[in-house]
Parts: structure tokens; C-alpha cells; sequence
């Protein structure tokens, strides 16, 4: 396992980290088991977020017992003080533990809810007065547009971000990634599969773990999965396996979605996953996760060529801050059913 010093923080993390938002989805001696194996393996940061369900709680449940053992990263999604602050509070509790290493305002895409969180009232200030008392000791960051996040980050109000970096999605690398080494903070890159897009795991896992970046965020509900992702960092990249990732993450990254969730479909599209698999589908195929994706999403994909109100001037398109042909991309997936079969 590879460690590293974890910014301005002086942590001393691992490079892969347990991601636990998918926890509650198994049963909870599983998550024990997948928990408790991966401190066993030296994985020693291990994040979660107050909206994840009952992550925090099994969490708590699990390993609480072993709280010296790793740095524990959560997050508020709130935006004002007050409810901020109540949801910290309940993260302790249902941690079990009396401090959290790192408290992150969480998923902020846009300048008006990074205002809202950064107000006189907002969610910083509930973090910020946490941290005095003793509860918090690190701050930090995250969100889906790397180019904003790149610019409030100037300020040095946080210790560390994270962000989106995978093959399908290394946009990070242009401007965010080089100011948070410039600002030695923490650099926690997630969704190396984006969500359970991209295959090989080995490939997928080994781009993130070849750049700058201190702890590659995995999210991993079981043994197994700790035993692939640990097995698929166990050796450096070296530099013509380097050459090949970033060549193929600038061929899978062509469609320039970011994930910011800006657009809106009227028949409930997910757009954003539309397009960051769509060349991914071309490529390597989908992961089962991925494949299901598109079995569950059949009927409203195939529905988008028919929606009378998108036919002359599609809704979602302007709402996009980058101008992608998003219809022309989510009508292209509908090849996708013929091609496999499930059309």
C-alpha cells in the first residue's frame, strides 16, 4: 500500500480509500467484514457523508472500536448554519467517535450554493465553530465542476476536495488538480469506475492511482471487492502504462460531461450517466452495474426521439454550462438496445 502525507492535514494516508456509501445496501455483517479487512490491509481513510443512509451508522457499529486506526471523512449537505451544524452533531453519535478528521461541504456545483454554504449564516460557519470546540479537525470540499471548485479554493478556507477522476472523466487535471498542489491541500479523487461504468476495474482503478492525487476514493460494500481494488495498486504505473491510460482517458473523456447536474430531462433521462458511458460502450462495454443501467432506463431513453416539446429545440441543452449535444447523444444510446440485443 502506498501512503502519503495528506496536504497541509500532515496525515499519513493510504492511497486507496473505503468509500461507504453503498454499505447499506448489504447486510451488515458484510459491511463488518468488508470494513474491519481493509484496516486489516492498511486502508486507513474511510468516508461517508450524513446522507448516505445509514452509513455513518454502520460505520459506527463496525468500527468504532478501532477509531485510532484511520482518518474518518464525512460530509453535510447542508447549506445554513443551523441545520449544518445539527447534522454534525448527529454524524458524532452515529460515528461513535468524538472527533471527525475531515467535515466536507458536500456536493456544491453551483455559485449560488457555494454563497449559500459560505454566508454569514451558512454551512462553513457551522464547521469552522466545530472546529474550534474540537469536533472537526480538518475541512474540506467537494463537488462535480472541477473548474469552480478550482477557483474557490484561492481563498485556502479548506484542507482538502473531492472530485471526479476516472478515465471516462479526468478533467480535474486541467486547472484544479495543479492548484490544490499548489495549495498543499488534501486531493481525494472518487468514482474511479464512475459508478460502475468503466471496465477493466484494473485499468479503471490503476489511471487515478498513476496521477497527483494523495487517496483514491473506491466504493466497496465487500472482501472481495477490498482484495480487486487493493490487488490493482499493488505495483507503480510505470511510464508506458501511463502513456496508454492517458491516452485512452482522452479518447473516453471526449464527451466532456462533467456530471454537474445542471440539465433537467422532462422524461427523467439520467443525462449525465448517458453521456460519460456513451464512449465507454463503444470501447470496452458495460460493467453489469452499467448494462443495468440501461435496462432499467430503456423506455424513457428510446423516448427522448419522440418528446414533442424537445423535437425543435431540446430543453436540457441550454441549460448545460459546457453546450453539449446531449440530445444527439442520449438518441445515439438507443443503438446500444440493438446492439445488445434488448431492443
Amino acid at each position: 500500500m502506498r501512503y502519503s502525507i495528506f496536504g497541509k492535514t500532515g496525515y499519513r494516508v493510504s492511497s486507496l480509500g473505503f468509500g461507504a456509501m453503498n454499505l447499506p445496501g448489504v447486510p451488515l455483517e458484510q459491511a463488518r467484514e468488508a470494513l474491519n479487512y481493509a484496516l486489516d490491509q492498511g486502508i486507513n481513510y474511510i468516508d461517508t457523508a450524513a446522507g448516505y443512509r445509514n452509513s455513518e451508522e454502520i460505520i459506527g457499529e463496525c468500527i468504532s472500536h478501532r477509531r485510532s486506526e484511520y482518518f474518518l471523512a464525512t460530509k453535510t449537505s447542508k447549506r445554513d448554519y443551523k441545520t449544518a451544524k445539527e447534522e454534525i452533531e448527529r454524524s458524532l453519535v452515529r460515528m461513535k467517535t468524538d472527533c471527525i478528521d475531515l467535515l466536507q461541504i458536500h456536493y456544491v456545483n453551483k455559485v449560488e450554493e457555494y454563497q449559500a454554504a459560505m454566508a454569514e449564516e451558512g454551512a462553513y460557519r457551522a464547521a469552522l465553530e466545530m472546529k474550534e470546540k474540537g469536533y472537526i479537525r480538518h475541512i474540506g470540499i467537494t463537488g462535480h465542476r472541477p473548474d469552480l471548485l478550482a477557483r474557490w479554493i484561492k481563498k485556502e478556507q479548506f484542507d482538502q476536495v473531492l472530485f471526479h477522476l476516472n478515465l471516462a472523466q479526468p478533467f480535474a487535471l486541467d486547472e484544479l488538480i495543479p492548484e490544490l498542489t499548489r495549495l498543499n491541500m488534501g486531493k481525494t479523487a472518487m468514482k474511479p469506475l464512475s459508478g460502475g461504468f468503466i471496465q477493466p476495474v484494473a485499468k479503471a482503478i490503476r489511471y487515478p492511482f498513476s496521477q497527483d492525487v494523495h487517496v483514491i476514493l473506491s466504493g466497496m460494500v465487500s472482501k472481495a471487492e477490498v482484495e480487486e481494488n487493493i490487488a490493482a495498486m499493488r505495483e507503480e504505473v510505470g511510464h508506458a502504462e501511463r502513456a496508454e491510460l492517458e491516452r485512452l482517458a482522452a479518447d473516453l473523456g471526449g464527451h466532456n460531461c462533467r456530471r454537474c447536474n445542471y440539465c433537467s430531462c422532462p422524461v427523467e433521462i439520467a443525462i449525465p450517466d448517458i453521456m460519460i458511458s456513451s464512449q465507454i460502450r463503444k470501447t470496452f462495454g458495460l460493467l453489469p452495474k452499467g448494462d443495468g443501467f440501461y435496462q432499467n432506463n430503456k423506455e424513457k431513453i428510446l423516448s427522448c426521439a419522440d418528446h414533442e416539446p424537445c423535437k425543435e429545440k431540446p430543453l436540457c441543452e441550454p441549460m448545460c454550462p459546457y453546450h453539449l449535444p446531449m440530445r444527439e447523444v442520449v438518441m445515439g444510446a438507443a443503438d446500444y438496445y440493438k446492439v445488445s440485443g434488448m431492443a
